[in-house]
């Protein structure tokens, strides 16, 4: 099981019987796989088809952002068999609007009889070179508690977390109304509309990724029906002339007692008032179709789009059910180079600040490395690393990675210093500047897969 022959060059011979190389469209079916009893919820001798799919077609459909030898396979070197593997997926995100390349890590796993021998750790230094070769600044990954601290990443950005609703808050039409607003399937001839849509809602966000038309090509046509990428996005457009006002997207899963919305935007000019009892209607009787694998239907719906929506401030109360949202790991592994890229974001919000034309030094204490901060007239000037000492402990301290908490919005400088006694800042006019420049703001990413 799993195994498999390729003309793939070894990486690297790892000793105790097992190599190190890159994977080629031959491995897909040996992947699938692995992967779908890897990261199979109901455990390994119940393959989870849905990921299995999603593998299958990163090897054998052409994707617009990875190759076919873009996971890493730790494999025995006499029968092929495959014992641990994980991939990269090269993708563009923006930071107020500034893009920067991402390498997302996926579908990371490891027999459990191969587990505690730093495999993972040894393909991750694989990946992140090559994620440095591409000249990707930040690698980004979703994942288990806790376990990607280990490899530099920390939880830097909200992942989903949303607001849910039952019947009793959806309104019903009154007698002899009409629906005033009809869903059907996206289409290809859509991906227009769906590309300005999703360009309104990022405005929304601090950082959020880019879906060229080619993705969005590759998402509605070329993807497995079955694989967990495959989001079912619909239009939402007026009955009384097709005109269309907006989109929904459902994810190719669900909980057991929820039916999930992923994104959901109206365009500009359109009321949110009038459509959201149209869209409301429509997930109802989703919620109550038999779920395909347990045969039960659904008791809720939940708008699962991060912790500021339109929908939300719209509904309020009649979204009781409150989803707290998870968190993408973020690394940045050369960090003066990131503010640097990003400078003219932090330039903007000082100028629209009361720090407007700030001159000055801020140095920024990791405890065992750090940075200096230098503006002239509202212009970061110099980013660079720098070590404290005991004579000169910086302007401010946060410890191991919590910086990157505040770099990307994930948390208030106010909210990190409740959290860790050992985050501090000297004087009320840096704690200003640092509120300025790395504002808690909601970003609401949609990583490519």
């Amino acid at each position: 099981m799993n195994s498999i022959t390729t003309h793939q060059p070894i990486l690297r011979d790892l000793g105790d019987g097992l190599i190190l190389r890159r994977s080629s469209p031959a491995d897909a079916d040996a992947l699938a796989d692995f992967c779908g009893r890897i990261h199979s919820d109901e455990g390994f001798d119940h393959p989870d088809l849905r990921i299995a799919a999603w593998t299958r077609d990163l090897l054998t459909k052409p994707h617009p952002t990875f190759q076919p030898d873009d996971f890493s396979v730790v494999a025995e070197a006499a029968t092929g068999r495959i014992v641990s593997t994980l991939n990269l997926i090269s993708q563009t995100w923006t930071y107020e609007g500034i893009p920067f390349g991402v390498g997302r890590p996926e579908l990371v796993g490891t027999l459990p009889e191969y587990r505690n021998r730093g495999l993972v750790r040894l393909q991750m230094d694989e990946v992140h070179r090559w994620s440095a070769a591409r000249g990707q600044m930040v690698q980004a990954i979703t994942g288990i508690p806790y376990y990607y601290r280990l490899f530099g990443y920390e939880m830097g950005l909200d992942l989903d977390g949303g607001r849910g609703g039952f019947a009793p808050s959806i309104p019903a039409l009154k007698d002899g109304e009409l629906e005033p607003f009809s869903i059907r399937p996206a289409t290809e001839a859509d991906i227009p509309f769906l590309m300005d849509l999703y360009q309104q809602a990022a405005a929304r966000s601090e950082v959020y990724a880019v879906r060229p038309e080619a993705m969005w090509r590759y998402d509605l046509l070329e993807r497995s029906p079955s694989s967990v990428g495959r989001g079912a996005w619909e239009i939402i457009e007026r009955a009384a002339d097709g005109d269309p006002v907006g989109a929904l997207m459902r994810p190719n899963y669900a909980s057991r007692d929820t039916l999930f919305v992923m994104r959901y935007e109206l365009k500009a000019g359109v009321s949110w008032l009038e459509v959201n009892p149209s869209v409301l209607r429509h997930l109802w009787p989703l919620c109550q179709t038999p779920d395909p694998e347990t045969g039960k239907v659904r008791t809720a719906y939940t708008f699962l789009l991060g912790q500021e929506h339109p929908v939300y401030a719209l509904m309020g109360a009649s979204l009781p059910q409150i989803r707290k949202p998870y968190a993408w790991y973020a690394r940045v592994p050369d960090l003066p180079a990131f503010l640097r890229h990003i400078a003219p974001a932090l330039e903007t919000r000082l100028e629209r600040s009361i720090a407007v034309g700030y001159s000055g030094e801020m140095k920024i204490s990791f405890y065992k490395t750090g940075l200096r901060l230098v503006f002239e007239r509202g212009k970061l000037v110099t980013v660079e690393g720098w070590r404290p000492a005991p004579e000169d402990d910086g302007h401010a301290a946060f410890p191991d990675l919590t910086f990157l908490q505040i770099l990307f919005g994930y948390r208030s400088l106010q909210e990190l210093r409740l959290s860790f006694a050992d985050c501090w800042w000297q004087t009320e006019t840096i704690r200003a500047l640092l509120e300025i420049l790395f504002p808690k703001k909601n970003s609401s990413v949609l990583g490519i897969m």
